[in-house]
Formats: C-alpha cells, structure tokens, sequence
C-alpha cells in the first residue's frame, strides 16, 4: 500500500509523463488547423482567392472535423491512444503540408475538410485518455493545462509564420513554406507518439508495481462507482433546458471565438496598414493575453466557485472590447490595447464553460450531453467563418465584422447566464 506521500509523487511522475506530451500534440494540432489565417495575408493574393473562397474553406474544416469525433473517442477508449493519435499526427500533418500545392478553390477546400478528418476524434479522444491516467477530482487541472496549448500555439505561430512569408527557396512562395514547415513536425510527432506515449498505466514501465497497481485499483473503483449510477439516454437528456442552453451559448460564443481567430491576422493588417510581419507580430501579442487569461480563469473560477458567472462575464467582457476596437477613426495603437483586452477575455471563458455540464446536470446527464454541446461549439466554426467571408465578399468594412463578432460574444454571454448551477463551496 502506498503512502500519501508516495501517491503524491506517483501523481507528479505522471503529470509530468502524460501532460508535457498532450500539450505539445495540441499546440501542434492547433497551429495546423489556424495556420491558414496567417497564410491568407499572402495566399489570397497568388492564387487570387476571394474572401468568400477562404470563409467556406476554413468552414469546411469543422464538418469534417464531426465526421469522425465521436468514433474517434470510442476508438481511444476500446483500442489504443498511442496508434490512434499516432495516426492522426501523421495524416493531419501530411495533408496540412499538401495544402501548399493547392491553386484552385475547389482543392483548397478538399484539403481544409480533409483536415478537419484527419483530425476529428483527437480533442474528445484526449478527453478519453486522460480519464485513464487521471481520477476525476483532478482531470479538471490537466484539461486546463492541456488547453494552455490554443493561445500559447497562436501566440508562437504568429510571429514564426510572419517570418515564413518571406521565405523564398526553390521556387515555392513564403506562404507554401508556412504550411510545409508548420506541418511536417506533425508527422515527427506521430512517430514519436507511437514509440514514447503509454496506453494505459498497466502498459507504465516507468511506474513501479505498486504505483501502476494503486493507479489502476483507484480508477478501476471510480469506473464502478459511474456505471451504479442510473443512466439517461440522450433523448432524455435533451429534454433538459440545461443541455440546450449550454448548446446555444457555445454556439453563439464560437461563431465569433472561430472567426476571430482565422480572421484577425486580416483584419489588424487592415487596420494597422503595415506589414504582414508586423501584422502577425499584433496577432501574436493578442494570444499572449489570451493565454494569460486562460491561465487565470481556471484559477479564480475554482477558488470562488463561480463558474458560471465567470464564464459569462468573460463573454460580454469579450465582446465590450472588441465592440470598443470597432469604433471608426480611432488610433491603431488604441485599436491593439481593446483588441489584446478582448484576448485576455475571449479565452477566458473555456475553462470555466467545460465545468458547467457537471455543475448544472447530473452526472449521467452531462456525459451524455458533452458529445451534442460539442457538435454546436464546432457547427460554429463553419457558420462563423462562412459569414464573416460571405460578409467580406460583399463589401462589409472591418469594423462591421468586428461589431458582428462582438454581437456573438454577447449573445453567448447572455444565454449562458441563464443557466441554473448547484452552490459550489469557494475554496482558499
């Protein structure tokens, strides 16, 4: 039998064996599925790609992406993590290269879905994965370490990518680099995957007997103690007002939050008039705020146990500062301060937002109802960025796409508020 203090340092040997991995894989995953923001500055141009050709493309990633999410998580579950984020790595990052040789509208879109399928099943799949390693009153502080990776990506990739646009060797354009360099780690990553990541901790040669005896006996009870539990069908659960406010305030929130995202490298060169550089170099500095406010958010939502109106409040923050930085006339420089606040408080809102299904439901009910709240959190990566290029296309100025983004942010702020959750005790 292990001691507290022995437990305690199984536990750190396996965050510091699963988490450092998981982070590096997303920021990965992430920076090939956002990349084509930062390529457009220059990509729109040689091939002559109107904003509506790029707002359907980027689209078209989220439906392939729901193609394969939830097979995806079953596959983690009842084969293996390591073959099948082994799998992903490769071909994501192999078709996330290819879409350098693109030239005409109708590849460009092959490839963004098919990226979008190379890729679905890794984010629920890592949701999976850490259920094998990590018991439930802890999982909350590995997903928030995990999702550090989205801002910390962006906030590298930015920068890197403005660098890459001025690349020009053997004939191939910047913009082609951008998506070769920033594609091929991916498939490193696989290999790597396949040979270093651990199934399960049975499979941990890096534990002791002992320590892979506790850690399988501690989840295996916490497995048995889910299935007592009285079980709901999702035609039940949504029956529940919770479920489909949670549903539509994601909806509403990432139908700004995705298109801002691929959007805002576009749209601060606009604003800004410089260069591509220092457009990207903008960017990035708008995900380093952004990353702060991740960090912070999963701490003070937990200490005070205020959830939910830390998740709302982050929303209608966002979407006070990006409405501010659409104000015509106004100096860039004033424009970057509201833009790197709206950062801060646009990417606030996850951590606090994926504790709510468990804070306003009932157990059974919210694992039922994540896989259906997560097909609406990704509908509006598709249904934001169609509009935003549809809007574009159609003559809409920068700070009319700002103000409509803000009215998204809002919108989700405002359902999410309505949402009913248990007391949860604060904690100092």
């Amino acid at each position: 039998m292990l001691t507290p203090a022995q437990v305690a340092a199984m536990r750190r040997k396996v965050a510091w064996r699963i988490l450092p991995l998981s982070i590096l894989l997303y920021l990965a995953a992430y920076l090939d599925r956002a990349n084509v923001g930062f390529a457009k500055l220059r990509m729109a141009r040689d091939l002559n790609f109107s904003e509506q050709v790029f707002g359907l493309a980027i689209g078209l990633f989220f439906i392939g992406y729901l193609t394969l999410e939830i097979p995806g998580a079953l596959l983690v579950e009842r084969w293996s993590a390591r073959k099948w984020f082994s799998r992903i790595l490769i071909t994501w990052g192999l078709i996330s290269a290819g879409t350098a040789f693109v030239s005409t509208p109708e590849q460009f879109n092959f490839a963004r879905f098919f990226l979008g399928v190379a890729e679905a099943g890794f984010f629920p799949g890592i949701i999976v994965y850490f259920t094998h390693w990590f018991p439930a009153h802890l999982r909350g502080r590995a997903m928030s370490g995990f999702i550090v990776a989205v801002p910390m990506s962006l906030a590298i990739g930015a920068p890197l990518s403005g660098l890459l646009l001025d690349v020009d060797w053997l004939g191939l354009r910047g913009w082609q680099w951008l998506f070769i360099v920033e594609g091929l780690p991916a498939v490193v990553l696989g290999v790597i995957t396949l040979f270093v990541l651990t199934d399960r901790p049975r499979d941990a040669r890096w534990l002791t007997a002992e320590e892979r005896e506790y850690l399988e006996t501690e989840l295996a009870a916490e497995a048995r103690a889910k299935e007592s539990v009285a079980k709901i069908s999702i035609t039940q659960a949504l029956r529940l007002r919770e479920v489909w406010l949670l549903a539509l305030g994601i909806f509403a929130t990432n139908t700004g939050g995705y298109a801002m995202g691929f959007w805002l490298p576009t749209t601060v060169k606009s604003l800004s008039g410089e260069s591509d550089q220092a457009a990207l170099g903008y960017t990035g500095l708008y995900y380093l705020f952004g990353l702060a406010g991740v960090i912070i958010a999963g701490r003070v939502s937990d200490r005070t146990g205020q959830h939910k109106w830390y998740c709302a409040g982050a929303m209608i923050t966002a979407s006070v500062f990006l409405a501010l930085s659409s104000i015509p006339g106004q100096a860039f420089a004033l424009v970057m301060v509201t833009l790197c606040l709206t950062g801060f408080a646009a990417l606030s809102w996850p951590p606090p937002f994926w504790a709510l299904p468990t804070l306003s439901l009932t157990a059974s009910a919210a694992a039922v109802s994540i896989g259906f709240i997560n097909i609406f959190a990704n509908l509006a990566g598709y249904c934001g960025n169609h509009l935003i290029g549809w809007m574009r296309h159609r003559g809409a100025t920068d700070q009319q796409c700002l103000m409509f983004l803000a009215s998204c942010y809002c919108l989700g702020g405002i359902i999410i508020s309505f949402i009913r959750t248990r007391r949860q005790p604060i904690t100092l």
